[in-house]
């Protein structure tokens, strides 16, 4: 039996029927993932955001893998042993008799680590500070932010400095130290991100269904949030391994056998004019070019996700 095809919908003058959702020549439908997708897409095409993430690669594999192949001295100490390159020793020795190799791996690895944890502890207390503030508003929102204007108005070095000669230098304990006052940019980037988001359809709708201010933060705000977050976490990796290098060379670094970047650039500076460029050079250009890869990747992700500038 034939099926029945009914009459054609008449048009009403004055309604307009709801287009459905946009179906590309993929016969998929464009959403979040997809916006997701192209955003990923666009960062690979950019030539220096895939640098950026080919130089963090070979410094994680340096600094992490290396050791197993290059088995350097750097804790027995020999004075008066400043090596040049060769013999033995493929970057030298420093003046305490440390292979200058395996000391630049210790270090990386200690830039690292400290430039990823401190990043994670100031993004979740920024990012948790911004969007309370946001969404609450008022007195409450005034508050935090006159307290951000004030906590930003003193040098950070400086209350590093005085905090991490209080409690002693470590990898946990500058890394907390530098992330609990780096913070503070985070704030006000998710507070003003959240300030345009609370204005949104999906947020009156959740808070019409009855969603608590918890559930509007944690499922509503900050993952809508994300690309912030995401762009100032990256920027806030190189800037901790800056400001770790800081602390290193006004001698505030880790203490031995520890080693950090900073450190041994101070050590150095003092036989540079001497003809010793191995204790500065070759630490230095890697401390260039950590720092240098990962403001490439957060140039990169803030081009990428915010679609005015995708298309640059």
């Amino acid at each position: 039996m034939a099926a029945t095809v009914g009459p054609a919908p008449v048009p009403v003058p004055g309604v307009v029927p709801r287009a459905g959702p946009e179906i590309p020549e993929g016969g998929q439908v464009q959403g979040p993932r997809a916006g997701w997708r192209l955003a990923l897409r666009s960062f690979v095409e950019n030539k220096l955001a895939v640098a950026g993430m080919a130089i963090v690669l070979f410094f994680l594999l340096f600094c992490y893998l290396g050791p197993f192949l290059y088995h350097g001295d750097t804790t027995e100490v020999t004075f008066n042993q400043l090596l040049p390159p060769g013999s033995g020793h493929p970057l030298g020795t420093d003046a305490a008799g440390l292979d200058e190799l395996g000391l630049i791996m210790a270090g990386g690895r200690s830039s690292l680590e400290i430039g990823v944890l401190s990043s994670v502890i100031a993004t979740l207390i920024g990012t948790l500070v911004g969007a309370v503030a946001g969404l609450v508003g008022g007195f409450l929102d005034a508050a935090l932010m006159r307290i951000v204007d004030v906590l930003l108005s003193v040098p950070l070095l400086l209350v590093v400095l005085i905090v991490s000669a209080h409690f002693g230098p470590s990898v946990f304990k500058l890394s907390l130290i530098i992330g609990i006052f780096s913070w503070l940019g985070s704030a006000r980037l998710v507070r003003g991100e959240v300030l345009s988001l609370r204005v949104r359809d999906f947020v009156l709708a959740a808070r019409t269904m009855g969603a608590t201010r918890r559930r509007l933060i944690y499922k509503h705000l900050i993952p809508n949030s994300l690309s912030v977050v995401i762009v100032n976490a990256t920027f806030q990796v190189a800037d901790a391994i800056v400001l770790l290098a800081f602390l290193g060379f006004l001698g505030f670094g880790l203490p031995y056998p520890n080693v950090d970047w900073g450190d041994m650039l101070s050590g150095g500076l003092t036989y540079l004019q001497d003809g010793y460029w191995w204790l500065v050079y070759p630490v230095g250009g890697c401390l260039v070019l950590v720092v240098m890869a990962f403001n490439f990747i957060g140039d990169a992700w803030r081009d990428t996700i915010d679609v005015r500038l995708r298309r640059r």
